[in-house]
């Protein structure tokens, strides 16, 4: 057995992680079942022989590169604690920003949302908490991915979500947003980013499209005008080094107001078009 305080010092075995010290304590207060800030107002506490064995086997997998989310379960995505797994992508903060944005763009109270490639149902589920008068179409390929998404929407309570299975617009019946927004896959499958860190324990189907990544993108920006109100908006999250071949793609499909905009460490993550 081992005091928080000297498991907390266990951080310098993840040589492997930028995030050392925060993945202990999520780790550890996993476990215990506290918040991150209980560890340092009893650090002498001692863990249990079972609870010492669970945190040392979720600390060897973490070790091996296995994402805090995936050992833990769940992750926070805006103040919202969403179940994860390896069946899609583990909600990033990057992608908060095209949830602002669709806030700000949408000031109204009740309007048609369409979330393609919903994923953990993440991007939906923090319009809904923001806006109770919108209806929002979350839809996703994946099976797994979609029950997924489906038991978070139940969890938090979201009524005004309804979670369906489309391959992006392929199975939607004919229907109008005011906004639609994606975080599709955009990483070039010759990116070797792709064998590092976290992002090798999820789904590639999510992560790669072809075209040098942008595959996905041209096609959900030719098709979403049939989709979209007029003045309706377009939102997609893309590769920090894509900002300005998208924008050419929106254009080319006829969308007007087409701009990009930059993340909290500058690059231009997300590019949005107004039919």
């Amino acid at each position: 057995m081992s005091s928080v305080k000297g498991n907390l010092a266990r951080s310098v075995e993840l040589t492997n992680s930028e995030s050392a010290r925060l993945d202990i304590e999520v780790l550890l207060a996993h476990i215990l079942g506290r918040e991150r800030t209980w560890l340092y107002t009893w650090p002498e506490y001692e863990l249990t022989t079972a609870e010492q064995y669970e945190f040392d086997v979720l600390l060897v997998r973490r070790k091996n590169g296995e994402p805090v989310a995936h050992l833990t379960g769940e992750r926070e995505f805006w103040s919202l604690i969403l179940k994860v797994d390896a069946s899609t992508l583990i909600p990033r903060p990057d992608t908060e920003l095209l949830v602002e944005t669709a806030l700000a763009l949408c000031p109204q109270s009740t309007l048609r949302a369409l979330d393609l490639g919903t994923g953990t149902g993440a991007i939906a589920l923090a319009l809904a908490s923001e806006k109770p008068g919108w209806q929002i179409v979350a839809a996703e390929k994946s099976a797994a991915a979609l029950a997924l998404a489906e038991s978070n929407r139940k969890r938090l309570g979201f009524g005004n979500v309804q979670v369906l299975e489309s391959h992006w617009f392929a199975q939607l019946p004919p229907q109008h947003f005011s906004l639609i927004v994606s975080n599709p896959p955009y990483i070039d499958a010759a990116d070797p980013h792709l064998v590092e860190g976290d992002v090798r324990f999820e789904p590639r189907s999510a992560l790669v499209a072809k075209r040098e990544g942008l595959a996905d993108i041209e096609l959900i920006a030719e098709q979403a005008g049939d989709f979209l109100d007029e003045d309706g908006w377009l939102l997609v999250e893309h590769g920090w080094q894509q900002a300005e071949s998208v924008r050419k793609i929106f254009i080319a499909a006829g969308y007007r107001d087409v701009e990009s905009r930059r993340d909290y460490s500058g690059w231009e993550r997300i590019t949005l078009g107004r039919k």
